[in-house]
């Protein structure tokens, strides 16, 4: 993980982006870095928060259900957080729209949802995608 941190002139803002080292693979693939522009009362908030953290704390980790699933698996799972069709889930990871039916289905075999509309309400609950 890559963090940044720039305080502006005067002192009034701080801009921190977060983001991976690497370049993104593919649409879905990675989370997307994030940048906030926070006043200085949110910055001395975030410090003394991050301050009171417990040595060893580090990033919160994926519940276990997600841990069944493949890599490719958990692409499909945050293209399909994101509203994609399986065509255009097809398209973006150079798939048929087959594979991707077949992707689909297995995520929800695994994490015992019904449909997509549970898998989206699930992958914004682990935290496997984040709103933004």
């Amino acid at each position: 993980m890559l963090l940044n941190a720039v305080v502006s002139q005067g002192g009034e803002t701080m801009k921190i982006a977060a983001g991976e080292q690497e370049s993104v693979e593919d649409r879905w693939g990675r989370r997307t870095p994030l940048t906030l522009h926070l006043d200085h009362h949110a910055v001395e908030g975030l410090i003394s928060a991050l301050g009171r953290r417990p040595d060893g704390a580090g990033p919160r980790a994926l519940p276990d259900e997600l841990k069944r699933l493949t890599d490719r698996e958990l692409t499909v799972l945050r293209a399909m957080a994101t509203g994609a069709t399986n065509a255009e889930i097809a398209g973006e990871l150079f798939l048929s729209v087959a594979t991707v039916k077949t992707h689909v289905a297995r995520v929800l075999a695994k994490l015992g949802l019904r449909d997509r509309v549970q898998a989206v309400v699930y992958a914004y609950e682990s935290r496997l995608v984040i709103p933004g």
